[in-house]
């Protein structure tokens, strides 16, 4: 059964499976997936550098001082918290698995970075540009959906991905972000 035939409706491009529209949806679709394996495990590597101190990552009680000398008031939970964000959300970009919600995660997550990171410039290596990327790449996927090669294709949920799901995931990730600004940042 070729990838195109998933259990997920597809309308049949107009002049068939061998048409140039046919060829760019599937470019499309490969361009979705790189993006979100690349985006994702990028995440899910960060995350698990601040949860375990893998990939020569600080681990959580040096996290959890970092956020502590940022003013957080739970560093320890904020710690905890972004770390198994970055990697469960990550690793759910990774293969499309509830694709708009897991970018709503790693919205909610740079919009943070962002605001620890402000006053700091634009460029690396204490700017915003690399957050400011992967902010956009999230918000990209969470609008555009996962593509076709997707977990979200098998679920027994609705399968056809709508702008709506992704505006209200971003619109998620937006509000997740000023409530942990607000109430846990001094």
């Amino acid at each position: 059964m070729p990838l195109s035939a998933s259990t997920r409706t597809y309308t049949a491009a107009p002049g068939g499976s061998n048409s140039p529209l046919a060829s760019a949806q599937y470019g499309g679709d490969i361009g979705l997936l790189l993006l979100r394996c690349a985006v994702g495990l990028t995440m899910a590597v960060h995350g698990s550098q601040k949860l375990f101190g893998w990939f020569n990552g600080a681990g959580l009680d040096s996290t959890a001082g970092f956020f502590a000398s940022d003013g957080y008031s739970a560093p320890k939970a904020m710690a905890t918290v972004a770390g198994l964000t970055e990697t469960l959300c990550g690793l759910g970009l990774a293969i499309g698995l509830l694709t708009p919600l897991a970018g709503a995660g790693i919205v909610g997550i740079m919009l943070n970075a962002i605001a620890m990171k402000w006053g700091n410039g634009f460029f690396n290596p204490s700017g915003i540009e690399y957050d400011l990327v992967l902010l956009t790449a999230a918000v990209s996927l969470a609008l555009a959906g996962p593509g076709r090669f997707a977990v979200d294709h098998v679920l027994p949920v609705p399968r056809t991905h709508r702008l709506s799901h992704g505006i209200a995931a971003v619109a998620l990730g937006a509000v997740s972000a000023a409530v942990v600004l607000v109430a846990l940042h001094d």
